[in-house]
């Protein structure tokens, strides 16, 4: 049955993946990147990860998205203006991505899974109280550094929508 639910979950991921990146309208990708977001969050209840489930659903699919459509709400990308490419940025891009994906599985064919025996340390690393000690305090700075990333990120993308006004 888990695993019935883990191939539903695996195909539901990668559909709206690929939706995302092929469609047309930003918030319709919008949309798709949500739903990604929800299934992957199914994948970490899968391992029995509720808190990251929780967090990972609270974070991206709440946060980063709204952020996403506020940005996209804010530039008002018309196509009228946006130009059409040439076929040779079209042929360039695409070359690249199969030459990408080449060397992906070229590097895939080679690798080798490493039998590690698993020790139980006794350790719950599901724990709220342990996560956020290790955050806190290993990670300190990693987490600061993520948050002003976060702040630059979005003062940069109003900046960038903000109308220039004519004199």
């Amino acid at each position: 049955m888990l695993e019935i639910v883990f191939y539903i979950l695996s195909a539901i991921t990668l559909g709206t993946a690929f939706l995302t990146v092929i469609s047309k309208n930003a918030i319709h990708s919008a949309i798709y990147l949500v739903i990604c977001f929800f299934s992957l969050a199914g994948h970490y209840l899968m391992f029995n990860a509720q808190f990251l489930a929780i967090v990972h659903i609270i974070v991206y699919a709440g946060a980063i998205m709204v952020l996403l459509l506020f940005t996209l709400m804010l530039m008002n990308l018309d196509k009228e203006d946006e130009t059409s490419k040439p076929l040779l940025a079209k042929f360039s891009a695409v070359f690249s991505a199969g030459i990408l994906g080449l060397v992906l599985i070229a590097a895939l064919r080679k690798a080798q899974p490493e039998n590690i025996e698993y020790v139980n340390s006794g350790v719950d690393y599901q724990s709220i109280k342990v996560l956020g000690k290790v955050l806190l305090n290993e990670y300190q700075v990693p987490f600061e550094f993520a948050s002003i990333l976060l702040l630059v990120s979005m003062i940069g993308a109003v900046l960038i929508s903000k109308k220039e006004e004519k004199i």
